[in-house]
């Protein structure tokens, strides 16, 4: 499988071909019994959860249920619809009008524990909270007669295996082959799949509340970002699988699944996302709507990489001086200002030129809570074919004192220096 093949597979979306048989290959090649059952779950998250809930104890039980994250569902389903997650792995999600875990017009859907549409209001990160609770209590009631999941079997499925891989193909090709071989194959792969896995990470967190913060809340993002350390990560193991020979089992699981959590009795395996949406650097980047979304409403929201509030997106669309000088959050801010654009921004705020001489125009803005926005207005001395010259606006650091320092600065060298033949 050539490295491009990887690249895909890393950001593959969509239900995946029979998840459960490659995960049961991968425990047959790691020389250990099939699990009795495997659960397929619609996202990272509710694996997460339900991983917790098996897993933790009584004390993180109560935690995930006091932050609305444990609750079994009643016995007896609305619409004598099948769990969400069976045994089996042949259940799919509960699914909205739409087939795509909206409502029909964008919005996600919220459910509460029995399936029926919840009035509640949600706070701005609950999104998909009620639905993924749903998917992961019909789970635990399907599993909940088989009891003890067993213990995690993670190092035999993936991490020996590795070992055994990597060990071998040191050996063959000696320190330098083996760097040339990374370089050529899991190196170039790595760094974005693993920006995208500490965002997962991130946001089944902060389900739980703001990690390291106090009480149950604190309590639950701690667990939950814990059993993530435990899971085999399916489509974002990749990066490792595409510099190895062999490995079938967990190739093919990587080729259909998200991630997962074997257990001795038990396999908890996940889909991957519903959508997906990168920048040009390969960060989460959407403006109206999730960067990252899954069929049970679990998303993620960003900005260039940066994480934003679900209703950011739609904020940007109507943008004004006066929200973005409203935003108390400078990042926030920053990203409002590169959407709305600086120089227009300059033009509607009342910015003030504090400098101008021949190579241009120094203006200068104040922005709450961060440094000033400064930026040099500068005419291009080369006309364009209609005759007239473009103006540009170059963002020059807050404490240039000259326009023609500002527009030495963008060249790198200082003031005294620059002296060009022919400004272009």
């Amino acid at each position: 499988m050539t490295t491009l093949t990887w690249e895909q597979v890393a950001v593959a979306t969509g239900p995946g071909e029979d998840p459960e048989a490659a995960v049961r290959q991968a425990y047959r090649e790691a020389g250990l019994a099939e699990p009795e059952h495997v659960l397929v779950l619609p996202s990272p998250a509710a694996g997460a959860v339900a991983a917790a809930w098996l897993t933790g104890g009584d004390a993180v039980r109560r935690a995930l249920e006091e932050a609305g994250l444990g609750v079994l569902p009643d016995r007896s389903p609305s619409g004598g619809g099948s769990p969400t997650g069976s045994p089996s792995g042949g259940g799919s999600p509960t699914r909205s009008p739409s087939g795509d875990g909206s409502s029909g017009d964008g919005r996600a859907v919220m459910r509460d524990p029995r399936g029926e549409s919840g009035s509640d209001e949600q706070e701005p990160g609950d999104q998909g909270v009620p639905e993924l609770r749903r998917a992961v209590g019909e789970a635990l009631r399907s599993w909940e007669s088989f009891g003890d999941p067993g213990r995690s079997v993670r190092d035999a499925v993936r991490t020996v295996p590795w070992e055994r891989a990597r060990a071998a193909a040191h050996a063959e090709l000696g320190p330098v082959g083996w760097a040339a071989l990374w370089d050529e194959t899991g190196g170039r792969l790595w760094p974005q799949v693993n920006r995208l896995v500490n965002d997962i990470r991130r946001g089944i967190a902060e389900l739980g509340g703001e990690v390291g913060g106090g009480g149950e809340a604190g309590q639950v993002g701690v667990a939950l970002r814990r059993v993530t350390l435990d899971a085999v990560l399916g489509q974002h193991d990749a990066p490792w699988l595409s510099a190895f020979d062999g490995l079938d089992g967990l190739k093919r699981a990587a080729e259909r699944t998200g991630w997962w959590w074997p257990f001795e009795r038990l396999a908890i395996v996940t889909e991957r996302p519903a959508e997906l949406h990168l920048d040009e650097v390969g960060r989460l980047h959407r403006a109206v709507g999730p960067a990252l979304s899954y069929s049970d409403g679990f998303a993620l929201h960003a900005w260039h990489g940066m994480p934003v509030p679900a209703d950011f997106g739609a904020a940007m669309r109507e943008l004004t001086v006066e929200r973005i000088r409203e935003e108390e959050n400078a990042e926030l801010r920053r990203a409002m200002l590169e959407h709305f654009g600086l120089d227009r921004y300059l033009a509607e705020s009342g910015a003030k030129p504090v400098h101008s001489d021949e190579t241009g125009v120094l203006w200068r803005v104040e922005l709450s809570d961060d440094e000033p926005l400064a930026m040099v207005e500068v005419v291009n001395s080369t006309p364009e074919p209609d005759g007239t010259s473009r103006t540009y606006f170059l963002r020059v650091p807050p404490w240039v004192e000259r326009a023609r320092e500002g527009v030495a600065w963008t060249f790198g060298v200082t003031e005294e220096d620059y002296r060009p033949e022919r400004e272009t």
